[in-house]
């Protein structure tokens, strides 16, 4: 609505600022807390009180117990009872929605405004999307990719008005494009090194992997992307339990996270696969085959890196490139990830946690773009 402002110029009321309610500002700020506790709930309170005693979050009219009530007649919490028999809260899959789109809003932005789409790929055909671009009708061209006025109009050119006649050399198809589809699976390194060095690596990572989920399951329905964590094994979590990721006492088995995303990979049937590996330290342990572990968290073990290195060949073999963001900067490091990606013929991004979602998405864009022949 524009209303005269009594001075000269216009005044825009429907872009007046929209205050923010007490409920959104503590959620906000909950939403953040819940990742950082893994999900605990008791403990997300407790550190909201404490923000609260020290920055004045509150006053008499709203108070902590009030957000909590909130949260409860909004559906984002719920009384649950745990097999102890103790009562306790529980989170809802509600919440992991809200979360999830926080962590979207937050790493990507802007991006994501420019509503739902899918993957065009280089070749065009009988696919499933008009280019606007016309070529002559072929055998095998199904009836309803015949353009009828332009046909209609070629008649008219060809045979006369007079005569009017429509014959197969008038025909004419409006061309297609193919929406090609990704398969995308996302590595997340949960050893005891992402939390070491007075640096929290492990939330970052949670967050991109919130961010990517939730971006692909919106923007792309037709990708599909899974998530794996990996210390001395490596197994597949939901998408729902991402915030609830903790760092084990664990070392870093590289080859058991490759071996299973490609067991994932083979599975699907879209053309266009990747996997992205987060991780911040070398890999320090293979599983043997009568199931014990070798482990050496000494420098780079050959014994290791070359199982490493075998496991990259062999992604380069089934067309999945890997894409490695690692969160360090030792020249040791960096230099067997140089031959990890060699082995591979993928790409390797030596980087901190700014901008880890931003350097991710621009990279899963690249991708799809791409589409194997």
């Amino acid at each position: 609505m524009i209303t005269s402002s009594g001075k000269s110029g216009f005044y825009f009321k429907e872009f007046e600022p929209k205050p923010i309610s007490p409920f959104d500002k503590l959620f906000d700020i909950f939403k953040e807390l819940i990742v950082h506790t893994a999900g605990d709930f008791d403990e997300a309170i407790d550190w909201l009180r404490e923000l609260d005693k020290e920055y004045v979050l509150t006053d008499e009219n709203y108070t902590i117990d009030d957000f909590i009530e909130d949260l409860k007649a909004k559906g984002y919490i719920k009384d649950d009872i745990d097999p102890n028999g103790d009562s306790g809260i529980a989170l809802t899959a509600k919440i992991e929605r809200a979360i999830r789109q926080s962590a979207l809003d937050e790493i990507f932005g802007d991006i994501c405004k420019n509503g739902s789409g899918n993957h065009k790929s280089k070749a065009t055909g009988q696919g499933d999307e008009l280019t606007g671009e016309f070529r002559p009708y072929q055998f095998g061209d199904g009836i309803e990719k015949i353009s009828l006025t332009e046909s209609l109009k070629n008649a008219q050119i060809n045979n006369g008005a007079q005569t009017f006649q429509l014959t197969e050399e008038d025909l004419v198809v409006e061309d297609t494009q193919y929406k090609s589809q990704m398969s995308t699976v996302l590595m997340i390194d949960i050893s005891h090194s992402m939390i070491l060095y007075g640096e929290d690596r492990i939330t970052p990572a949670k967050k991109v992997a919130m961010a990517l989920t939730e971006l692909i399951t919106t923007r792309y329905p037709k990708d599909t992307i899974d998530i794996l964590v990996f210390g001395n094994d490596a197994w597949r979590i939901p998408i729902k339990d991402i915030p609830y990721l903790t760092v084990g006492p664990f070392h870093t088995n590289t080859v058991a996270g490759l071996q299973l995303a490609m067991d994932i990979l083979r599975r699907k049937r879209n053309t266009n696969k990747q996997i992205f590996m987060i991780t911040d330290g070398k890999p320090s342990c293979v599983r043997e085959k009568d199931g014990t572990y070798y482990k050496n968290s000494n420098g780079l073990d050959a014994y290791i890196t070359e199982k490493c290195y075998t496991q990259a060949a062999q992604a380069r073999k089934l067309h999945i490139p890997i894409t490695t963001f690692m969160i360090a900067r030792d020249p040791y490091l960096q230099q067997f990830v140089d031959t990890f990606t060699e082995a591979n013929q993928g790409k390797a991004f030596y980087t901190g946690l700014k901008g880890l979602g931003e350097m991710i998405f621009q990279d899963y864009e690249s991708n799809r773009k791409k589409r194997l022949k």
